[in-house]
Parts: C-alpha cells; structure tokens; sequence
C-alpha cells in the first residue's frame, strides 16, 4: 500500500491540479488528505487560482481514493458538496509496525500531541511548514502545504509506503526521506 499525503489546499485549483498530476505519477493507492480543502482562511491571503469549485469537481472524481481529516477551515458545508468523508477529527492507519495518527494539527498537533507509543507517527498538516522530528519515542511529520507553503518551504506532499516516508515539491524532487525502523 502506497499513501500519498497533501494538506492545505484551501481551495486552489492551481495547486490541486498539480497535486492531483503528482498522485497519477506516484502510483499511490490512496490519498490522504489532512484539512483545509476549500477555504483559505482569514489569516491567509487568497492562494494563486482561488477557485473552491473546480477543487470540488477535480477532488471528488477520485472519491474513491480519497481518505480526509477536517482542518480547522473545512466546514459542513464544504461537505455538503465534496463526495468524500471530510469531517472526522483524525484517523488511524497501519503498515508493517507503524502506526500512523493523522489529524489537521490544530487540535492536536506538534506541541499538544495525543498519547503515542512505540513506532507511532503523529502526522499533521496546519503550520504549512514541512517537518519530521523525533519526539519522545515517536515521530512528528508535517507535509507542509500544497498552496500556501510558509518559512520558505516549498508547496509538496509526502509519500508513505512501509516505513518510508518521503516528502517531495509538486514537480516530484525529493526534499527529505526518513524511515521509521532506522529511529
């Protein structure tokens, strides 16, 4: 099984394409989505080719595929529209011996994390900042974000298969490989 993970689409579909593009030349079983898909926020300037509706027709052709959590910007309305579940706080998921917590981040997330143990992954998206730390005898990772990447990082997704985890930009260039049995 191969996970392609994103966060923080916030409605543009610039950034979506490119991301849905990226998810075709990986190859992956599933995407897993971690929050704010439509709206961009108060705190955030309006991402590059804003346009929540074409982001609902291009997402929900792949429906299917699509596992999500809600972030704090999606909404019951947005899944009014969308044809994927969006609104569970988190969702747990294994493979080989990790186990994996996904949530938004900004309930739990890097500095408030839930109880984790053994060769667990607190996976969480919300800062738009790529990063991977070990923390207490487990992992924090954060995708970044796929249109509104901040502290200079760069718009991306990661991948997870096994216990290797990959972070790549939207062109496929690889930016930071980390395998959890190594920790």
């Amino acid at each position: 099984m191969k996970y392609f993970i994103a966060s923080d689409i916030h409605g543009s579909f610039k950034y979506c394409r490119s991301l849905i593009e990226a998810f075709e030349r990986e190859q992956a079983d599933k995407i897993l989505l971690l929050g704010d898909v439509l709206y961009h926020g108060p705190r955030n300037d309006l991402p590059e080719e804003y346009n929540p509706k074409a982001v609902i027709e291009l997402l929900n052709r792949y429906k299917d595929r699509i596992l999500c959590v809600r972030g704090n910007c999606d909404t019951e309305v947005d899944q009014m529209v969308l044809e994927f579940p969006i609104l569970a706080d988190y969702g747990v998921f294994t493979m080989d011996e990790t186990v994996v917590y996904a949530t938004h981040g900004h309930v739990y997330g890097e500095n408030n994390p839930p109880a984790l143990s053994g060769k667990s992954v607190l996976l969480c998206g919300h800062t738009h900042v790529p990063k991977c730390e070990l923390k207490d005898g487990y992992f924090y990772m954060n995708p970044g974000s796929v249109s509104i990447p901040k502290e200079n990082s760069w718009h991306g997704y990661m991948t997870w298969e096994g216990t290797t985890f990959i972070w790549k930009d939207l062109s496929g260039e690889v930016k930071l490989t980390v395998r959890t049995e190594e920790a």
